[in-house]
């Protein structure tokens, strides 16, 4: 596949009250710099909204990604809710379809923040609910608006270490975080706290990557989503070579 090919990449969006203009009216949203990052990787970014998107667009992209966004409904993995847990079932429903397609087909998969929690519970997993139940001293959500930053270390011989190195830094805003992981996830990152920071799958599924951290947030740190988008265009080129075979 040549280099001047441009991967096709699903983003699920947000689905809520937006305004534009004179505008105010319910709209598909997803933050820009997740798109940018698509686009400056060398992807070609098209949205997923919620609402009239079902697993058969996955048929025409070469990779996904899950964004963040408000909490996972607890009933999804048998709990009840917490008081501070605010969800959107509906889009729940469709991010958790779309990821349990897209690892059945080993459609290339970068699960980000929200994302990452979807991930762990299509497959099974729990969530903690409120990470200061569980971590008093944690600060990862300063403030309403304001990203912290997590320091995280990798596992040796995985896509993590590969792509990131050893140790790295990155963007934070999230108050739930991983607690059981899904089958067949492993943690490939850590904070220093233990928090869970990346998960991935070493056997069985292709190229996939779950991370609690804002990537999209630091666009001076492309690598996972240069990672992410070579991974898609060399799916689409073994999808090719299987059609011609």
């Amino acid at each position: 596949m040549e280099k001047s090919y441009r991967p096709r990449i699903g983003l699920t969006t947000y689905w809520q009250d937006a305004s534009w203009g004179v505008w105010n009216s319910q709209a598909a949203i997803v933050p820009g710099k997740y798109v940018t990052g698509v686009a400056d990787a060398g992807g070609t970014p098209i949205l997923l909204p919620p609402v009239g998107s079902d697993e058969s667009v996955l048929e025409l992209l070469d990779g996904l990604i899950v964004i963040g966004g408000v909490d996972v409904d607890p009933s999804n993995y048998g709990a009840t809710a917490h008081p501070r847990t605010a969800a959107q079932p509906d889009r729940d429903e469709h991010d958790l379809r779309l990821t349990r397609v897209a690892l059945g087909m080993g459609l290339p998969l970068f699960a980000i923040c929200r994302g990452a929690q979807i991930l762990n519970v299509a497959l099974g997993g729990t969530l903690h609910q409120h990470v200061p139940d569980v971590l008093p001293k944690s600060n990862y959500q300063p403030s309403p608006g304001v990203f912290g930053t997590v320091e995280f270390t990798t596992e040796a011989s995985t896509l993590a270490r590969e792509l990131l190195g050893g140790t790295a830094e990155a963007p934070c805003y999230h108050h739930q975080s991983l607690d059981r992981l899904g089958e067949g996830l492993v943690a490939t990152a850590r904070a220093s706290d233990g928090t869970i920071e990346a998960v991935e799958c070493p056997t069985g599924i292709g190229w996939m990557l779950g991370v609690q951290f804002h990537p999209e947030e630091n666009p001076r740190d492309a690598r996972l989503f240069a990672g992410f988008v070579e991974a898609a265009r060399k799916y689409r080129y073994e999808q090719q070579q299987e059609s011609l075979a």
